[in-house]
């Protein structure tokens, strides 16, 4: 049997044996989600299939260049010569910046695929307020030298952050008669007094919720949310993210080596006719092109299970895509960074987001910037959902509105041995997106005898090499 490595689609020869084989797992996809997963399941020991209908790894978290960009969502137009060569974009699709010391860059560590790629440090983390955009306060200093916060209001604030940063779970003298676990959040902020713009930016730009509903939740999620923010911004010191050289289309591609260096075989530019199932309704196999390829279970994104009804619609994501000429006003002319708007600041029911990345992070020519807005859709009218974000960026060169139907699994993984991510939410940083990885591989695992099972403790896992 063949192996087809990433960056190469296998002959027709090849293909024909790798599909008259039998499988572990196939993997549907080469989205970030699918190939972690298949990377994971490579170095568990399961042999792995993964297609993709596209001739490019990625799917919808792909990094496109200029050319590719105008002919997926141009209208017909060409790329005009004064954007620059088409190579010098890598364009991303759906825009998440990773946290320094967050869940994602703790399982590339785990399965060693930092040694396919390469890091730079966003430059700022930014949030709206009346109107404004200002830096994100993190430290004590930061605190009592920022224009969001009134001078009584800073000493409360300085005071939730000591609390938060000496904060531990396992020391009872640090929770100042406070029972984290049962004091709501709301509660928590009541306590320190804090005013609702400081309670903004705590909860959407430190903590990163995306809507108010963590208010009612238990204190202690907040409490750990905020820790992370804080010991990632300790990493480097500028902003508590960093992001792979040349666009987030570089992680599907090292996932996908990783599984390559363990066995799994790739197929790129592969249509999926059909996934097959059993008498009982179980998964056994997928039809590409009049061949059947067997398995015991199939991992994918919502897009190839839509025909069989196992998954749902729940919302839709509509994303700006802007090629500017300048960084995003007021935020200290930053090559790259996150502007974040909460909820109430624009009378909405979710945050706004904003990224900005330049040519030091290689996603584009010198003098250009991409800047993404993204938003959860609330109104029949998404693009305008947006103006409040469009008004801060100034004159676009070039504007791209992508609209993508938000879908989850509708299924019984136990019973049918599909395994189906969801799609990718709105949200500017990866947190969630790890959650939903996590929470498929521990599905797959559940339904594993016990001495197949390899489950990942991210708690003692190393936040950096």
């Amino acid at each position: 049997m063949a192996l087809a490595r990433p960056g190469r689609t296998p002959d027709r020869s090849e293909s024909r044996a790798a599909m008259d084989d039998e499988y572990d797992v196939i993997v549907l996809g080469t989205g970030m989600k699918d190939t972690l997963l298949s990377g994971l399941m490579s170095v568990a020991g399961k042999k792995v299939l993964h297609m993709d209908r596209n001739s490019y790894y990625g799917g919808e978290s792909a990094s496109l260049n200029l050319n590719q960009m105008f002919e997926k969502y141009g209208n017909g137009e060409k790329p005009p010569a004064e954007l620059g060569s088409s190579r010098d974009y890598n364009i991303d699709l759906i825009p998440k910046f990773m946290m320094a010391s967050g869940k994602l860059v703790r399982m590339l560590l785990y399965s060693k695929t930092t040694h396919y790629l390469e890091f730079k440090q966003i430059d700022g983390s930014f949030v709206y307020n009346k109107g404004k955009v200002h830096k994100v306060p993190v430290t004590e200093t930061e605190a009592l030298a920022s224009g969001l916060m009134g001078l009584w209001e800073k000493r409360r604030f300085r005071n939730f952050l000591i609390y938060v940063q000496e904060y531990d779970a396992a020391n009872a003298s640090t929770h100042k008669g406070r029972d984290l676990s049962r004091l709501s959040s709301a509660d928590l902020i009541k306590d320190f007094g804090l005013q609702q713009e400081t309670v903004d930016f705590i909860g959407h730009a430190i903590a990163l919720n995306h809507n108010d509903e963590y208010l009612t939740k238990p204190a202690a999620e907040l409490v750990k949310r905020c820790q992370l923010y804080s010991l990632s911004l300790a990493q480097y010191g500028k902003s508590p993210y960093i992001y792979p050289l040349y666009g987030l289309g570089e992680l599907p591609q090292a996932f996908s080596r990783l599984s390559a260096v363990h066995g799994g075989v790739y197929m790129l530019n592969k249509k999926v006719d059909k996934i097959e199932y059993d008498e009982s309704g179980r998964v056994c196999g997928v039809t590409s092109e009049g061949e059947t390829a067997k398995c015991k279970m199939v991992i994918g994104d919502p897009s190839y299970f839509l025909a069989d009804g196992k998954v749902k619609q729940v919302g839709q994501v509509i994303r700006m895509v802007c090629i500017m000429s300048h960084p995003v006003p007021n935020t200290n002319n930053s090559d790259s960074c996150q502007i974040i708007i909460p909820q109430s600041q624009v009378g909405r029911q979710n945050d706004i987001y904003i990224t900005c990345l330049g040519a030091s992070n290689s996603v584009a020519p010198a003098g250009k910037y991409i800047v993404i807005v993204s938003s959860t859709v609330e109104t029949a009218e998404p693009v305008k959902e947006l103006s409040p974000a469009l008004k801060l960026l100034g004159k676009p060169d070039k504007i791209f509105a992508l609209l993508n139907n938000v879908y989850v699994p509708a299924n019984d993984f136990a019973k049918d041995g599909c395994f189906i991510t969801s799609s990718f939410d709105a949200s500017s940083h990866f947190e969630s997106s790890v959650n939903d990885v996590l929470a498929v591989y521990e599905q797959i695992m559940s339904t594993l005898p016990p001495e197949e099972r390899k489950l990942i403790d991210l708690d003692h896992l190393p936040a950096q090499e």
